[in-house]
């Protein structure tokens, strides 16, 4: 599957009725230009799950930063970065055996 299938299906079977109307998955451009991507973790699988801090700046357009906050994934990064910051989140955020 491709990244942004991955994340229509981790979106979709989060949707249950109730889930949608108060959390969901926001994607905006940075004026630096980059991405941010904010996506909700309360009343999910992954809310409370650990996540390590990742930071990548491997130049002034090539960079990348994600955290979990308050209930919430939150990636930043360059315009070219978006797919990586989605990445990161569908790793983490994959079934743990």
């Amino acid at each position: 599957m491709s990244v942004l299938r991955d994340i229509e299906a981790w979106y979709s079977a989060q949707c249950n009725g109730d889930w949608e109307h108060q959390y969901g998955v926001t994607i905006d451009t940075l004026d630096n230009p980059g991405w941010t991507v904010r996506i909700d973790l309360r009343h999910t699988q992954l809310e409370g799950r650990a996540f390590t801090r990742m930071v990548a700046e491997r130049t002034e357009t090539d960079w990348l930063n994600c955290w979990v906050e308050d209930g919430r994934f939150n990636g930043a990064g360059g315009a070219q970065n978006l797919h990586e910051i989605l990445s990161v989140f569908l790793s983490w955020g994959a079934p743990q055996p």
